[in-house]
């Protein structure tokens, strides 16, 4: 978090969706010079919008309710998307001659957290968009009910993320979070209660970067500045027409070696964490990326358990699992119920409260770290070499750095400018499951798992 928390608070207040339709259309104007202003982008574009059009029709029309479920690799993703709503939509309903009613829009399911590392500010854009925030770690009923009751009786569409976090990587989709198949169930389930003919479908939307012109020597300046922050030589490469992915890989594979030997030491020396002999594990892999990737999943592993550890929580699920209980029971510990009536507090039951925060953020940067690393896999960029990928992986590299650092600015370099492509992928139903759902608690259970399996693979296929 930019806004470290040093002090205890009270617990974290819902932010009510406050739907503003003059600010909509503010935002709808201002977005494209924003875009050029504040993003690298220079191009958005989408396939299969049609698609899109004609949903948006039945919607309007009373026949379905859906909710985009987007890729989220990038912070500019909601950018990108509310350009596809004001722009792209419009203008393909306008020439196949179809009628939408504006605006064309979506209530966005955010996570809570967003406003504690990017400015209070952020919670009032969107609350006034009419998004509704989700506390990741925990049930979080408030939010949860929220989101259900605009997903059967919203103005308009649902828009959810199913990866629930950026993971930096533009052609690797994390596990999806089963959230998004259950609130499609519960919407199904309220509109069968409501006795409402509506169909309910879940539409993945696939979102990729590609660069303009290879930035190999913006990467190259790059690695200059993470080599030098992390003790090793700089090298000269790097001057104009030089750069190329065969002279930077080996240098982009001795900077994530001898950073993974830091932080090895790191938690070996002061954390006290068991972790494989390095060299070992060299003499057995000889390939170093293979290597690389079981010395870094080692390490990750050992860094999560120190947050763990502290929190008193057991290691359960798949890394990403872990990183949101973990930053749960630290918001626990920050945001805690006896704050809402401070005055009623001693000096010193407040000081003592203040550490405790304090300590939990600590213990929860580890968690951070990890964070970063959740899709890497030590292959991203042998199984295809492009710019995109070598890009993306040096750049998780910059954030690691940065965060040991203490930067508070997280804000990435812009190495090249952007194009952006987005493409509707086929409609699953969630109605056609319904039945399966209802018939029982396990039935509920495996419906829950098949759809959003389903919804995994439709994404995957969009990449």
């Amino acid at each position: 978090m930019s806004n470290v928390i040093y002090q205890a608070q009270p617990p974290l207040e819902f932010i009510s969706p406050k739907f503003n339709p003059l600010f909509l259309q503010a935002v709808h104007s201002l977005l494209p010079s924003w875009i050029r202003w504040q993003t690298a982008i220079t191009q958005i574009e989408a396939d299969k919008v049609e698609v899109l059009v004609d949903l948006y029709r039945q919607f309007q029309e009373g026949k379905i309710r859906f909710l985009l479920a987007f890729r989220h690799p990038k912070t500019d993703d909601p950018f990108c998307l509310t350009y596809l709503f004001s722009q792209l939509v419009p203008r393909v309903a306008r020439e196949q001659g179809t009628a939408l009613q504006s605006p064309i829009h979506a209530h966005f399911i955010y996570d809570r957290g967003i406003p504690l590392w990017a400015g209070s500010y952020v919670g009032w854009i969107a609350s006034h968009l009419g998004a509704t925030p989700i506390q990741r770690g925990k049930a979080d009923w408030t939010g949860l009910r929220s989101a259900r009751e605009l997903f059967a009786n919203g103005q308009f569409p649902m828009a959810a993320a199913p990866e629930g976090a950026t993971n930096g990587l533009s052609e690797i989709i994390s596990p999806l979070e089963p959230g998004i198949a259950q609130l499609g169930f519960w919407c199904a389930e309220d509109l069968h209660k409501a006795e409402r003919s509506e169909q309910v479908l879940i539409v993945p939307v696939g979102i990729k970067y590609s660069y303009v012109a290879p930035p190999w020597d913006a990467i190259a300046q790059l690695l200059n500045q993470l080599e030098a922050a992390t003790g090793l030589p700089v090298n000269p490469q790097g001057k104009t027409n030089t750069a190329s992915m065969e002279l930077l890989y080996p240098r982009l594979l001795t900077l994530a070696e001898h950073l993974l030997s830091l932080m090895e030491q790191f938690y070996t020396r002061f954390y006290h964490q068991k972790l494989p002999d390095a060299q070992k594990i060299s003499e057995e892999i000889k390939d170093r990326n293979e290597a690389l990737a079981v010395r870094l999943q080692a390490l990750l592993n050992a860094a999560l358990q120190i947050s763990e550890q502290y929190f008193d929580l057991h290691p359960k699920g798949q890394l990403n699992d872990r990183c949101r209980r973990v930053e749960q029971a630290g918001w626990n510990y920050m945001f805690r119920e006896e704050y809402k009536d401070v005055k009623g507090l001693s000096a010193v039951e407040k000081a003592l409260g203040d550490r405790v925060a304090e300590e939990a953020n600590a213990r929860m940067w580890h968690m951070r770290l990890v964070e970063s690393f959740v899709a890497v896999s030590g292959n991203y960029i042998r199984e295809k070499p492009t710019v995109e990928r070598f890009a993306e992986t040096t750049l998780i590299l910059w954030q690691t750095i940065a965060k040991i650092e203490g930067e508070k600015s997280f804000r990435r370099p812009q190495l090249g400018k952007k194009r952006v492509k987005i493409t509707i992928g086929e409609p699953i139903s969630v109605s056609e499951h319904y039945p399966i759902y209802k018939q029982s608690r396990l039935g509920a259970k495996q419906a829950v798992a098949d759809l959003t399996n389903n919804l995994q693979q439709a994404m995957e296929s969009l990449i």
